[in-house]
C-alpha cells in the first residue's frame, strides 16, 4: 500500500513539473525512445486497472491467465489508447487523449479502486495475492525514472536530483574463483527474467570497487578515443558514424574528476575498456561482486555489463508477457541502480536492459581486469 501511494505521489510531482515547463498538454516532439507525457499518465492508470481491478485472476499471481476476459474499463476508450502491447508507438502522438485533468482523474479513480481491493485482503495475504499490486508499484516507479531522465534530455527542471554521486580513489576488489548462484530464488516479488536461479563458474577476477568517473574517462576522450576506431566494435563504429558530434554527451564543463560518468552508451563503455586494457564485467561477475565484494559501491548509475539480455534456464513468461520476452537477444544487461531509481527496486539481482546505443538513460559502467576469464553458466 505504501509503495503504491509513494509511486503515485512521485508520478504527480513529475506531472506537475512537466506541465509547468511545457504547458498543460506537456507536448513534446516525436522520439522513438519516449512517449507523450499525457499518454504516459493514462497508461499508468490503465496498467493498474488492467492488472488489478479488471483482472479476474489477480489472486493467482504469476500463474494468472493474461488473456482472461475482463470487464470494461472506467474510461471507455482506455484499451484502445493505453495498451502498450497493442497501440503502435508512433500513433500515440495522434490519439484523441483526455486532457491533463482527464488523465489525472483516471489516475485517481484507478488508484482508489486498487487500494480498496488491497485493503480487503487478509493480513496474511501471500505473494500470489500481492503479486499484481507489487507489479504495478514497480511499473509506475520505472516510468517515473524514465520521466526523470527524459526531463534531463528536454531541459525540464525537477525537484528531485538525479545527478550521480562521486567516487573515491580507484580501487579494485579481488574475488576468488567459485561456483556462484546467479538469479533469484525464494519468497517475495521477482520479475520473470530474474527467475531460474542457476550456477555460474567464475574464474578469479578483479573488479572496480566503484563506477568509472569522468576523471578516468576523459583521458580516453583527450587521447582521441572517439576518432581512433581500433577501440570500437563494429556496432560501436556504426553508432559513431551517425553522431553529429563525437564525444560524451553526459559530461559538462566544470564537472569534478571524481563525479561518476553518466549518459554513456554500451559502445562507449566497451571502447574505453579496450583503450584502458580492461573489459566490462559479465552480469554474473557483477552480481557476485555486489553480494560478496567488500566495499563494492553501487547505486549511482546503471552499469553496463558485457552480457546480452537472454532468459535464464527454464524461463517462463509472467502474465505481463511484454516485459521481458520480446527483448531477448536485442538488449544489453545493466545492473545496479541510478540516483533516480526507487529504493524498492534497487537490489543486486535485478536485471535492467536497454539497447546498447541508448545514452539518454542514467547509465555508466565499471570494469574488470582484462586477464580474468568471463563466467561460464552451469545448468
Amino acid at each position: 500500500r505504501a509503495a503504491l501511494l509513494a509511486a503515485r505521489q512521485r508520478t504527480l510531482r513529475l506531472a506537475r513539473a512537466y506541465q509547468a515547463a511545457l504547458g498543460p498538454a506537456a507536448c513534446i516532439p516525436y522520439a522513438a525512445e519516449v512517449n507523450p507525457p499525457l499518454w504516459e499518465l493514462g497508461h499508468l492508470a490503465w496498467f493498474q486497472e488492467w492488472w488489478i481491478a479488471r483482472n479476474p485472476q489477480r489472486a493467482l499471481g504469476a500463474r494468472a491467465d493474461p488473456d482472461a476476459p475482463r470487464p470494461a474499463p472506467l474510461l471507455a476508450q482506455a484499451d484502445a489508447w493505453y495498451d502498450s502491447s497493442r497501440v503502435p508507438h508512433r500513433s500515440r502522438w495522434e490519439l484523441p487523449l483526455p486532457d491533463g485533468a482527464g488523465a489525472l482523474g483516471y489516475l485517481e479513480a484507478t488508484l482508489s479502486g486498487s487500494v480498496a481491493l488491497l485493503d480487503d485482503l487478509p493480513d496474511d495475504a501471500g505473494d500470489d495475492a500481492l503479486y499484481f499490486f507489487r507489479l504495478c508499484a514497480m511499473h509506475e516507479q520505472m516510468h517515473a525514472e524514465a520521466a526523470v531522465y527524459m526531463a534531463r534530455t528536454l531541459g525540464v527542471p525537477l525537484e528531485e536530483d538525479a545527478t550521480p554521486g562521486t567516487a573515491g580513489a580507484p580501487r579494485e576488489i579481488d574475488l576468488p574463483a567459485q561456483r556462484f548462484r546467479l538469479g533469484f530464488g525464494g519468497s517475495g516479488f521477482a520479475f520473470d527474467n530474474e527467475l531460474g536461479a542457476h550456477d555460474a563458474d567464475l574464474q578469479a577476477f578483479a573488479i572496480d570497487a566503484e563506477p568509472v568517473t569522468w576523471g578516468a574517462y576523459l583521458p580516453f576522450v583527450r587521447a582521441g578515443g572517439y576518432e581512433d576506431l581500433q577501440w570500437w566494435s563494429d556496432a560501436g563504429r556504426a553508432w559513431l558514424s551517425g553522431l553529429p558530434r563525437r564525444g560524451p554527451a553526459g559530461w559538462q564543463a566544470g564537472a569534478p574528476d571524481d563525479a561518476v560518468a553518466v549518459h554513456l552508451t554500451a559502445h562507449e563503455a566497451d571502447a574505453w575498456c579496450r583503450w584502458a586494457g580492461r573489459r566490462l564485467p559479465t552480469e554474473a561477475e557483477w552480481e557476485c561482486a555486489a553480494l560478496q565484494g567488500p566495499g563494492f559501491r553501487w547505486g549511482q548509475v546503471w552499469e553496463w555489463t558485457a552480457s546480452t539480455f537472454w532468459p535464464y534456464p527454464g524461463f517462463t513468461a509472467h502474465p505481463y508477457r511484454d516485459y521481458s520476452q520480446p527483448w531477448f537477444g536485442t538488449r544489453r544487461v545493466l545492473r545496479g541502480a541510478s540516483a533516480a531509481t526507487d529504493p524498492a527496486m534497487a537490489h543486486a539481482r535485478y536485471r535492467n536492459f536497454f539497447e546498447p546505443h541508448r545514452r539518454d538513460t542514467l547509465a555508466g559502467f565499471r570494469s574488470v581486469r582484462a586477464d580474468a576469464e568471463p563466467a561460464r553458466s552451469v545448468v
